[in-house]
């Protein structure tokens, strides 16, 4: 279970860093932009993140993951005045997850813990949160893509270079290790 943790802290990292890197590439105004009145921004979406990120990881372990001053309504709605809140906001709900997970031991992850007072062990809970921070930062990715077109940097395995990208990987030796090591 050692790990888990360990392993779940990298996935976390990793999916923190494509956002961090998809907004890198990005001006304000294109944080800003949404496709339709129905769509959400980037900067919605980092907002309704941090939301997330700050009520389910505050006290993780002790209360319900849905704190009482969360407005979750709120969270998409913008009031973002600049690339730099968006980024501070950004880095405080990622502080709070990995200020909650980092101290984990084994001996919590069987711990039953309560969203909206649905009772989940500790390891349901934090992989129900990789699945929605996935989801919500692959929908970041692809409205940087959009916004960007050939200007976009890859963040993965380029167009038309998996084949070099797999010779690299082949010629090393066979070994347990983390595929978020090496990026």
């Amino acid at each position: 279970m050692e790990s888990y943790l360990s392993s779940i802290i990298k996935q976390f990292e990793y999916y923190k860093s494509l956002g961090d890197r998809t907004v890198a590439q990005l001006d304000f105004e294109q944080l800003l932009w949404q496709p339709n009145e129905e769509s959400n921004s980037i900067a919605v979406i980092v907002k309704h993140m941090v939301g997330n990120m700050l009520s389910r990881w505050t006290n993780f372990l002790t209360e319900d993951g849905e704190k009482e001053w969360r407005y979750r309504d709120e969270e998409f709605i913008n009031t973002f005045n600049s690339k730099e809140e968006i980024i501070a906001a950004w880095e405080s709900g990622w502080f709070c997850l990995f200020d909650a997970i980092k101290p984990l031991k084994t001996e919590h992850l069987e711990q039953i813990v309560y969203i909206r007072n649905g009772g989940h062990t500790v390891i349901e809970a934090i992989n129900r949160q990789l699945a929605h921070y996935s989801y919500h930062v692959g929908q970041m990715v692809f409205l940087g893509k959009l916004l960007k077109g050939d200007a976009w940097e890859s963040l993965s395995i380029p167009k038309g270079s998996s084949s070099q990208y797999n010779l690299n990987k082949f010629s090393q030796n066979k070994g347990k290790r983390h595929f978020t090591d090496d990026l």
